[in-house]
């Protein structure tokens, strides 16, 4: 789905965007262009780490709205993306081990926008999404997340491997979400956790997988084979809290 009203066009409009601070999600420029104002675009996106796609020309026109996006076309996020270090000091201000959704190859914006809703009534600290294969904080996302997406941060991260392995030296336990886990009520996931959810085609990518140090699964005696990515967060969601609350006790 495309959000035409945070869709820009043109060469100058897009190095203004980039110039006045916008987060730009994505980017696309026309393949082998490399005109002065064209470089200057692609220059302010090497800047901000922003994920730049170089496609043919019947591609930039089936994404145009105008019909003149002169070779470059850009998405604005709807919503200012949070920081990983900023998560991890909300949960030390109050006085909580941290929990973390973070999400490996989930494109849908609803599944999205429906993630950050439960991640906050949850009481996550905060969401982590990569900057590639994803899907960024559109206004499909805002509207899906019913609010939540204005108090639940939102991290974009290039490297998903890294950040668990940095944020496991400060003590942090990762469970991934995965129909061939250990039941979750058998494991213990209290503690200072990150919980790793994968698309529903895809699952979870192999690297991130392997850096979990649990595997989890959902019990489920239907005649399908897996749950919807923002309903499976949801429920191991709960169990984490579920968990928390018991050990208070």
């Amino acid at each position: 789905m495309r959000d035409e009203e945070l869709l820009i066009e043109g060469r100058n409009v897009v190095i203004e965007a980039f110039r006045s601070g916008k987060t730009i999600d994505r980017l696309f420029v026309l393949d082998g262009c490399q005109d002065g104002p064209v470089n200057t675009i692609l220059r302010e996106a090497k800047k901000t780490g922003c994920i730049i796609n170089f496609v043919k020309k019947e591609r930039l026109d089936q994404l145009s709205v105008t019909g003149r996006h002169q070779g470059v076309i850009a998405y604005i996020a709807a919503y200012k993306y949070g920081t990983v270090e900023d998560m991890l000091k909300t949960a030390n201000n109050r006085n909580e081990p941290p929990f973390f959704i973070l999400l490996d190859n989930i494109e849908d914006p609803h599944n999205l926008g429906s993630i950050i809703r439960t991640a906050n009534q949850a009481g996550a600290h905060g969401v982590i999404i990569p900057k590639r294969r994803a899907s960024g904080l559109t206004a499909v996302v805002a509207r899906a997340s019913a609010g939540a997406i204005n108090y639940t941060p939102v991290a974009k991260v290039t490297n998903m491997v890294k950040v668990i392995e940095d944020l496991k030296k400060q003590g942090m336990w990762f469970v991934c979400g995965d129909m061939d886990g250990e039941t979750m009520y058998n494991l213990d996931l209290t503690g200072p956790i990150g919980l790793v959810i994968g698309s529903e085609g895809n699952g979870t990518s192999r690297l991130v997988k392997e850096k979990c140090d649990f595997i989890a699964s959902i019990p489920m005696s239907g005649d399908i084979g897996s749950l919807n990515a923002s309903v499976a967060m949801g429920i191991l969601s709960y169990e984490i809290v579920r968990q928390r609350l018991m050990r208070k006790k």
